[in-house]
């Protein structure tokens, strides 16, 4: 596939607003979290964060760990510690948050000592939470948040997009709709973050998606592709797609293959995680 060769373009005006309010507001905020999907730990994670937070201290949170294929993934993991990223991996789903918020009193306990130095009162950290569409942003919230939440408002200067959510006295998170950049100017990353979910399936077609997620699983996890489906032969993208229909008796009348309704199956089983654990990113 060649890497840079399409400008997929998918911006809703959202996003720009987004990107917008967050530089206006950035001087609240004293810690971000960058979510990014583990599975695609490039693809997810947002090209031009450094712009709009500036030299705020951050934190790398990798969600769906329990998702990916942790020897690619940790090469990434690896990447990233290397240029000095604070990196925490997790399990939104059964796995322990605590790390994570660990390291956030950390951060807080750092700035209450500044602030004390100074001879100013401790406040709760402000922290802001952003990421592409569909990493897991809004999940990791709700674990932190946890039943004793309570929404805060908006706060003076704050639009209603950016929403405030007290977890507690000492920590407070302001959540962000989902942002992407205007173009998706490699072909690989936009196919990557549209099968897993980060932009909407129409942006590309579901058949290119189908054939995108067999080329990826044939090459990298070809057994993963063969269990799933109990496929006899992966030499053939066409064939693959007839022989998943003929299985699972995706027919239409005639008893001709239902080809869109195995596109649909082969996505939606990636998403879910049937295919296996799997990283759809080269190191």
């Amino acid at each position: 596939m060649n890497e840079n060769k399409t400008n997929i373009n998918w911006y809703p005006g959202h996003m720009a607003k987004t990107k917008r309010e967050i530089k206006e507001k950035i001087s609240l905020i004293d810690l971000v979290l960058e979510v990014v999907d583990s599975r695609m730990p490039i693809s997810s994670k947002i090209i031009d964060i450094d712009e709009y937070i500036k030299n705020k201290p951050k934190i790398l949170v990798m969600t769906k760990y329990d998702m990916c294929d942790t020897s690619k993934t940790d090469k990434f993991i690896e990447k990233y510690k290397n240029k000095g990223y604070d990196i925490i991996n997790l399990d939104l789903i059964n796995g322990n948050i605590s790390p994570l918020i660990d390291k956030c009193k950390s951060n807080m306990n750092t700035i209450n000592e500044k602030r004390r130095l100074k001879g100013l009162k401790a406040k709760p950290i402000r922290i802001l939470v952003v990421g592409v569409p569909n990493v897991g942003k809004s999940t990791l919230i709700n674990r932190l948040v946890g039943k004793k939440a309570t929404a805060i408002g908006n706060r003076p200067g704050v639009t209603k997009n950016l929403g405030w959510i007290r977890i507690n006295k000492d920590m407070e998170l302001l959540d962000t709709p989902g942002i992407l950049w205007p173009k998706l100017e490699n072909e690989t990353h936009a196919f990557n973050l549209a099968v897993l979910s980060s932009i909407k399936e129409e942006v590309l077609d579901i058949e290119s998606l189908a054939f995108y997620i067999i080329d990826k699983m044939k090459s990298a996890y070809p057994k993963l592709l063969k269990d799933r489906y109990n496929l006899t032969s992966l030499d053939d993208n066409l064939s693959i797609i007839e022989e998943i229909g003929n299985n699972r008796k995706v027919l239409s009348k005639g008893g001709v293959v239902d080809y869109d309704k195995v596109y649909t199956i082969i996505v939606r089983d990636l998403k879910e995680g049937r295919l296996g654990k799997v990283t759809f990113d080269e190191v």
